[in-house]
């Protein structure tokens, strides 16, 4: 859904390291989130802003912490997981897929669920494929926790971010996780950080801006 303004909306975008890859951090200026991705995964979270803002509908910012966000997000990946379970967002979706995210807030840290109990725990048992679906569209990855969701069988299935920042993600937060899946980051007990080595971009930060003669 495209939202039609005269003047394009400003969001604002703060980077942060993790122990499984930079963050990229998107806010209003009401400090609520927009979307949170993987650095590597820039161009899924631009082309879920311009489907629900337009192309030229939003100009993005560089800005320190914004409302706060990024503090609490470096607090959860220090060990206080907690932290982000009460952050504010804005989330631009269907009834359906905003049912399914508000459901998502909703499961604990150190918990998970199959796609087909997300489904009944909107009163929708049968529409366990599009819970799937609109679980993997969710734009604002770890606050609304879609990581928490895996397979009937216990294994971890599917995860924009990678299945091995799903593990971690989830052993982190001290679920029990299937750990058959290889995984290329430390465990989260080990206390290791591992420096994130892809080339950092700035497409983000470019957007809106008016080209270089």
């Amino acid at each position: 859904m495209v939202k039609h303004k005269s003047q394009p909306v400003e969001l604002f975008v703060d980077r942060m390291p993790t122990p499984i890859g930079e963050l990229v951090i998107v806010a209003d200026r009401a400090g609520k989130l927009r979307a949170i991705d993987w650095t590597d995964h820039e161009p899924r979270m631009l082309q879920l802003l311009d489907r629900y803002f337009g192309k030229g509908g939003y100009r993005l910012a560089p800005a320190r912490d914004p409302g706060r966000l990024t503090s609490a997000l470096r607090a959860y990946f220090k060990g206080d997981i907690d932290a982000i379970d009460r952050l504010p967002v804005e989330m631009a979706g269907t009834p359906f897929q905003n049912s399914i995210w508000r459901a998502l807030r909703k499961i604990r840290s150190g918990e998970t669920i199959s796609y087909a109990e997300l489904a009944r725990r909107i009163g929708r048992p049968k529409a366990v494929r599009a819970a799937g679906l609109a679980n993997g569209q969710n734009p604002i990855s770890i606050v609304v926790p879609c990581h928490r969701v895996i397979g009937s069988d216990g294994t971890l299935t599917g995860y924009g971010g990678g299945l091995p920042r799903k593990q971690w993600l989830l052993a982190h937060e001290g679920a029990r996780v299937d750990t058959s899946a290889p995984s290329s980051f430390s465990s989260p007990r080990s206390g290791e950080v591992l420096r994130h080595t892809g080339r950092r971009s700035h497409a983000l930060l470019d957007r809106g801006r008016p080209a270089r003669s």
